[in-house]
């Protein structure tokens, strides 16, 4: 039986492949900012960008939502991010060291970065409207789950911007139906569901294959761009960078981070063109590639959230008190849960390192991401649910669907289960030692 369930899910991967290779990726990076900024840029929340929901098989209807959300927009999380670049971008200047390009950019930075500097981490208006517009999304698309007077549960990480972000959600889920019972909880302990890997030391879990090394062969990530290649474009001798703390891969990432990020607080295309599309397009390619092979063993650090899902989906199933089951947190959670369940086959090990791609994507996961389980009974009470991503269906290719894109709540926990027995929880001492292997 086990042979015949892994010879189909060769075949479905395979199937998959076929499939995955015929979508350019990198055409959708060159011809959208936001796809090209990764998992720094904006969620869409226009109404044209969503995902049209299939019909449910006949007779089913929906009565549940188990939900994780990313924050939304958000300043970098690190003011020195931008007192970095601040000074180096001012060393630079007084030294004489900056390109036409570089003191344009240099002049735009002086008018930019204090606001978003002393509000570093924080959740910027557009975060709080993301979140509006999805908790509207996801009440009108599925009204019935929270009809009468249910309850909705919500937790959250200790960050500011994930609380409030929570906020947003359910004030407008309880605009929509005064009757509803939300509790919002954000707790040090609730970290262990919201940000597992971030969890207090003493509450906080390890699993076998959390600390493996990623598989990543060198020279893909620096063939594809170099340093110089960014540095350049504003400074005459960029080996002078080599003297700032972290020399020219921390002034390259911060100008990056920078430009990536920077629309999450203003709509003003301040730092648009300064750095080359196709350079763009390189840039998100190599760090597509570092987060995909990171992940394919940080995911296990992720699997009391998946633990969370199954247990609270269950109790759902049996108690129709419950409309919903909110979490939120952060990009590292999102993309953990995301590796975990192989969403959409994200998690498929490739032979190519340019093959990444067609897996695993970062803008999926941009500000205010949103991950949905949404739970489906027909009269004979058989359970079913499906994936939603960012306001699109999306697939679990290691399952076979009822229809389209519905399974069986039966399969997916049998699947978990496998996985669960196959990368079981380490004592302190084995994920110690297995940490110190790792580096």
């Amino acid at each position: 039986m086990k042979r015949l369930l892994t010879l189909a899910l060769a075949t479905v991967f395979a199937v998959c492949a076929a499939d995955a290779q015929t979508y350019d990726v990198l055409e959708q990076v060159r011809s959208d900012w936001r796809k090209a900024a990764g998992m720094e840029g904006p969620h869409r929340i226009n109404p044209e960008d969503f995902g049209t929901m299939s019909m449910a098989p006949a007779g089913y209807r929906p009565f549940y939502i188990s939900h994780y959300g990313r924050h939304g927009s958000r300043t970098a999380w690190n003011s020195e991010t931008y007192s970095y670049l601040q000074d180096v971008l001012t060393k630079g200047h007084e030294a004489g060291n900056l390109t036409e390009k570089g003191e344009d950019f240099y002049r735009r930075y002086e008018d930019f970065y204090l606001i978003p500097y002393i509000n570093s981490g924080d959740l910027m208006p557009l975060g709080y409207e993301q979140h509006k517009v999805i908790s509207n999304w996801t009440y009108e698309n599925f009204p019935e789950v929270f009809e009468g007077e249910r309850k909705v549960n919500a937790i959250v990480s200790t960050s500011s911007r994930s609380i409030v972000s929570m906020a947003s959600f359910c004030v407008e889920l309880k605009g929509h139906n005064p009757k509803l019972d939300i509790y919002q909880e954000s707790t040090h302990a609730g970290m262990c569901i919201a940000a597992p890997v971030d969890a207090p030391k003493q509450l906080r879990r390890y699993f076998k294959g959390q600390f493996d090394k990623p598989a990543r062969p060198s020279g893909f990530q620096e063939k594809l761009y170099d340093h110089d290649d960014v540095l350049s474009i504003f400074f005459k001798d960029t080996d002078a960078l080599r003297h700032h703390k972290g020399g020219k891969s921390r002034v390259c990432s911060r100008i990056v981070s920078i430009v990536s990020g920077y629309r999450n607080i203003t709509d003003e295309p301040i730092f648009e063109g300064f750095i080359p599309n196709e350079l763009l397009v390189k840039i998100w390619e190599s760090g597509n590639y570092g987060s995909y092979t990171s992940y394919q063993r940080k995911r296990y650090g992720h699997i009391p959230l998946l633990e969370d899902v199954i247990a609270k989906s269950d109790a759902a199933i049996a108690d129709r008190s419950i409309a919903a089951n909110l979490r939120f947190g952060h990009d590292y959670v999102a993309e953990g849960l995301l590796f975990l369940i192989n969403a959409n086959g994200c998690s498929t090990l490739v032979d190519k390192a340019e093959d990444a791609k067609y897996w695993f994507q970062s803008y999926n996961i941009p500000m205010a991401a949103t991950i949905l389980f949404v739970f489906y009974e027909n009269k004979k009470g058989d359970v079913i649910f499906k994936l939603v991503l960012n306001e699109h269906e999306a697939t679990l290719p290691q399952l076979t669907p009822v229809e389209g894109c519905y399974y069986r709540w039966s399969d997916f926990k049998v699947w978990a289960a496998q996985l669960l027995a196959e990368h079981p929880e380490l004592s302190k001492e084995e994920a110690e030692a297995a940490s110190k292997d790792a580096d």
